[in-house]
Order: structure tokens, then C-alpha cells, then sequence
């Protein structure tokens, strides 16, 4: 409890103070929790993030016990030989208020929220197993609740922890809601920033929301490394996305904004999916 705690006790903040722990969507649904608080009037700008340390060694032998971790030493997403999950450290935090007032008082605005939810796998066929159910369900409740055309969300930071299992699922997942809306191919790049830094854990999800702002606010997309051939049960041909592996310009349409969507699942169970655009300023340059 004292991990976020002491934050407002050195900066004598007196809003809503939390720590979340929903295993590797953590920081992620922070920043959802955090954007309900600024919603409800309980605060008028907050800071929400991550952090993952890794100061014993049983942060490495006990998924390593259980076959999650990566011989190979490389997150492989979306790679046929994906074998699992690279541990990394990372502490994050981003600053979010009203864009209203952001742009009344010229702040410096990466982006903007265009909404996000949260939801829990429920009973699957083991408590850390995926369940593309759950994750299409969620996708689906964000474009629905928040009038998000996913036709013209054109990059997906994928939660892609590498396995050969859980990658499929993700992309099966996202095929299944696009498809409610769309039947456009190849048109949204996806990647996951696990195969740069590793598997930040907690600070996974706000490594994805930075990754993800930079791309907006450079109007760049950058590469996901280590895929050499795509997983043997992943079809890209028949679907919506293109795995980005190289550095390029993002281009859009005239009149259009940039538009992106993160995934965090937790291996609790716990899913969050968040969809971010370009600011308006932005839009302008």
C-alpha cells in the first residue's frame, strides 16, 4: 500500500491513491482507474504508471519452474518459435487530466484517451490461461461504449507476451471484434514492445501507452523485433493486421486523426484494452 502512498505524502497529494496489482495488466488499469477518478470529479489531474524491480531471484525461478520463461533469451511475439517471456524492469508514470483543461493551460499533450474498460476472464481451462472470449468481449465494449470505429485504429500495441498459445488467441481475439465493424485487410499494424525491453510486468501496460505516444506524437511507427516466421497459427493474410518490422512513416488519410489500441492482460485474469488518438493540436502539423 505504500508503493503509490508515499507519492502523495512527498508531493501532498490528497486525491484517490491506490496501488493496483493485476499482475501484468497493472499499470494499465491504473491508468484506467485513474481516468474514472479525473471522470467522476474525485480529482482534477492525476499520475498513474508502473513499476516492476526484480531484487530476488524467485522473480526468475518460479516462472521458470512453470515453462513460461524463454530459452531462447528473446521475447519472440507473433514468431513461430516463441517460448516465452522475457523478464524486464521498468518504472513508468504518465500525467492525465481533462483535454480541455490541458489545452487551456498549453500543456504538452502526447495524446488522448478515447476510452478503455475492464473486465476478467472468468472460469478458462486453468486460472493463468487466456480466454479470447473475454478479450473480444472487452474490445467490443470499448468501440461500442465509446462510438471507436476500429476501421480507423491503424496500430495495435499488443499485450504479445510471446507464447506459442497465448499469441494466437490475442490476434483471434482482436480478428473477431474488427470484424463487427470491418472487412478491410492489412490495413493495421500491430507489434509489442515486449521484444525491445522485455516483459515489464506491473509497468508492462504503461511501457505499451508510452511506446504507443511517441509513435502518435512522431507520426512514426516503429519496428517489433525477433519475428522471423509469423506463428504457424496465426493467419495475417485474412485479417485486419500486418506485424510491423520495420520503422516507417505512419501515414493516414486526409482528415483523419491517429488512432491506436493497447492491450494488457493480466495472468490473473484481469483485461484491459485502451484506445488513444492524436491530439488536436497535433492534428494540425
Amino acid at each position: 500500500s505504500f508503493v503509490s502512498t508515499r507519492i502523495s505524502y512527498f508531493l501532498n497529494l490528497t486525491g484517490p491513491n491506490m496501488t493496483i496489482d493485476t499482475a501484468c495488466s497493472s499499470s494499465l488499469v491504473a491508468i484506467h482507474q485513474a481516468c474514472r477518478s479525473i471522470l467522476n470529479g474525485e480529482c482534477g489531474i492525476a499520475l498513474a504508471g508502473g513499476v516492476t524491480v526484480m531484487t530476488t531471484y524467485d522473480t526468475f525461478v518460479v516462472p521458470s519452474k512453470v515453462g513460461m520463461l524463454s530459452r531462447s533469451g528473446k521475447c519472440r511475439t507473433f514468431d513461430n518459435e516463441a517460448d516465452g517471456f522475457v523478464p524486464g524492469e521498468g518504472v513508468a508514470v504518465i500525467v492525465l487530466k481533462p483535454l480541455k483543461n490541458a489545452l487551456k493551460d498549453g500543456d504538452n499533450i502526447y495524446g488522448v484517451i478515447k476510452g478503455s474498460a475492464v473486465n476478467c476472464d472468468g472460469r478458462t481451462n486453468g486460472i493463468t490461461a487466456p480466454s479470447g472470449i473475454a478479450q473480444t468481449a472487452l474490445q467490443l465494449e470499448v468501440y461500442e461504449r465509446y462510438n471507436i470505429d476500429p476501421e480507423k485504429i491503424t496500430y495495435i500495441e499488443a499485450h504479445g507476451t510471446g507464447t506459442k498459445l497465448g499469441d494466437p488467441i490475442e490476434i483471434s481475439a482482436l480478428k473477431k471484434s474488427f470484424a463487427k465493424y470491418t472487412d478491410k485487410k492489412h490495413y493495421c499494424a500491430i507489434g509489442s514492445v515486449k521484444t525491445n525491453i522485455g516483459h515489464s510486468l506491473a509497468a508492462a501496460g504503461v511501457a505499451g501507452v508510452i511506446k504507443t505516444l511517441l509513435c502518435i506524437k512522431n507520426k512514426k511507427l516503429v519496428p517489433s523485433l525477433n519475428l522471423k516466421k509469423e506463428n504457424e497459427h496465426i493467419d495475417f493474410k485474412d485479417s485486419p493486421f500486418y506485424v510491423i518490422t520495420e520503422t516507417r512513416d505512419w501515414n493516414i488519410d486526409h482528415g483523419s486523426s491517429r488512432m491506436a489500441a493497447v492491450s494488457s492482460f493480466g495472468l490473473s485474469g484481469i483485461n484491459c484494452h485502451m484506445v488513444l488518438e492524436e491530439a488536436p493540436e497535433l492534428q494540425k502539423n
